[in-house]
Formats: C-alpha cells, sequence, structure tokens
C-alpha cells in the first residue's frame, strides 16, 4: 500500500496561483499512476488531472486544461499539481489519489473507482 498526504491548499484570490503536493510513503511511489481531483460542497468528486506512473502520460479535465499542470517527482516519492489562474469555481478540497499502474494507459484515469489509496485532501478556496 501507499499513503498520501497532500499539502499546499489555501486562500487565494482569482487569478492568482497555488502549487499542490502529494507526499507519498509507503510502497515506492513509482509503482502507481496518480489523479488529483476536487469535490466541492453538495457536488461529486471529480476527475481533475492525471499522470502515469513515469509521467509520460498526461490528462486533464477540459475546466483545468490549459491552467493546470500535473507532475511528478518519483525520486522524491512526490506529486504536484500547480494551478495557475484560479477561478472562484476551482474552490473545493483536492485530494491526491494512487492508482495500479496501467488505469492511465487503460484511459480508466477519470473514475474515482478505479483509484486504490487517497490522501484526507486539501482546501482551496479562490475569492473574488
Amino acid at each position: 500500500q501507499v499513503q498520501l498526504v497532500e499539502s499546499g491548499g489555501g486562500l487565494v484570490q482569482a487569478g492568482d496561483s497555488l502549487r499542490l503536493s502529494c507526499a507519498a510513503s509507503g510502497r515506492t511511489f513509482s509503482s502507481y499512476d496518480m489523479g488529483w481531483f476536487r469535490q466541492a460542497p453538495g457536488k461529486e468528486r471529480e476527475f481533475v488531472a492525471a499522470i502515469d506512473r513515469t509521467g509520460g502520460s498526461i490528462y486533464y479535465a477540459s475546466s483545468v486544461k490549459g491552467r493546470f499542470t500535473i507532475s511528478r517527482d518519483n525520486a522524491e516519492n512526490t506529486g504536484y499539481l500547480q494551478m495557475n489562474n484560479l477561478k472562484p469555481e476551482d474552490t473545493a478540497v483536492y485530494y491526491c489519489a494512487a492508482a495500479t499502474s496501467g488505469t492511465v494507459f487503460s484511459g480508466n484515469y477519470r473514475y474515482k473507482r478505479k483509484y486504490d489509496y487517497w490522501g484526507q485532501g486539501t482546501q482551496v478556496t479562490v475569492s473574488s
């Protein structure tokens, strides 16, 4: 198994940037595909971005494409989500998740049910 801890959330103004981190422990982080999801009050947890275990394949939700960048540093067992030009509608709890290698390759990265491990979440609030 792998344990995940998100950090980097906070309160920012529209147009600002935040960098979220996902620190992994336990089994080597490089064994897993990784995704970021977010959940706003009263809404379903939704897909934001995914990256395969090597960093070679990356996918984004249309709502964040061009603004967010997912990356990972397997040597540091850490994943990242760089969020630029934040909008009020980005306000949510952001979760890092790990999935079995091959999840991204198979095209199943969009589905939260495919992820086996989740962090506790970090709050991102964007004010206008």
